[in-house]
């Protein structure tokens, strides 16, 4: 079988301007965060980002590498709304296409089984259609006659998720209490890259979970990257639990100063940057 190891960077090559890309993780959970600072490192921009926002949208809108956004909400959990999201938004720097936490997920579900489209219930209604009257609906042919949102398939030209471990051929795992659809991400993906906590041998993945722990499956999966610590400052648990105090600096440090200061090198600058910040403030 095939080794799809590869860097950060070597992924991040394979990606070209005006792309829709999706971004597995949850809000401040399990977020592929070295994967998105490699992008910011790129000249890679115009983006269509599909994600349950969290700081990568805050980040990739304050950098203005969004074009369009495809999202249910943006927050840092315990910061509830991403307030560099916010301010980008409050200028009207992209695209919004938002809608409800249900309907995103069918849409990934579409792309990934290569419907144009999946019927659901949510956003019935709702404002949804108000605000995104490109929505159409669909009556049931049946003799229930039920109306539905139609919604449509969000197809990725890529993928971006991160995972506890993983081995070298693509298969991914999740060890935490949740799943977050990183599956679906890569499933509706043309190309997906994985980023891990650790690099394993396949029979190591059953050591520390089960079978159904085993969230991508390598058919889906493009590359893999070693990136201990990749979700930072995000949660990745078991692993580690979410850094709190550096997020708390990040929603309150103006874009520029952050950017200068923890983002103007690589993954190594960064993790020796938030080192020294946290010795300052020990």
């Amino acid at each position: 079988m095939s080794d799809k190891t590869m860097t950060a960077e070597e992924a991040v090559s394979r990606l070209a301007s005006g792309m829709t890309l999706g971004i597995g993780g949850w809000g401040s959970r399990r977020k592929p965060m070295a994967l998105v600072r490699a992008l910011l490192r790129s000249e890679v921009t115009d983006l269509t980002v599909v994600s349950y926002g969290g700081p990568d949208v805050g980040m990739l809108a304050a950098a203005g590498r969004i074009r369009k956004l495809v999202a249910a909400f943006a927050t840092l959990d315990s910061i509830p709304l991403e307030p560099h999201y916010r301010a980008a938004r409050e200028r009207g720097a992209f695209e919004l296409m938002e809608i409800d936490e249900a309907m995103f997920m069918w849409g990934l579900r579409a792309a990934a089984h290569r419907l144009p489209f999946l019927p659901v219930r949510a956003g019935i209604g709702s404002d949804v259609m108000r605000v995104n009257p490109g929505l159409r609906t669909v009556t049931s042919p049946y003799d229930d006659g039920e109306t539905f949102v139609a919604m449509p398939a969000l197809r990725l030209d890529a993928a971006f998720v991160h995972v506890n471990r993983a081995d070298r051929q693509g298969n991914g795992q999740y060890l935490g209490p949740d799943p977050y659809f990183d599956d679906l991400f890569c499933e509706a993906a043309d190309t997906a890259y994985v980023s891990c906590e650790r690099l394993v041998d396949t029979a190591e993945l059953t050591k520390e979970g089960p079978p159904q722990s085993l969230l991508v499956g390598r058919h889906v999966v493009t590359g893999v990257i070693k990136a201990p610590n990749g979700a930072h400052f995000t949660s990745c648990a078991p692993d580690y639990s979410r850094d709190e105090a550096f997020q708390k600096s990040y929603a309150g440090t103006p874009w520029e100063e952050f950017a200068e200061r923890f983002l103007s090198g690589d993954e190594q600058s960064y993790r020796s940057a938030v080192r020294a910040w946290h010795k300052e403030g020990s």
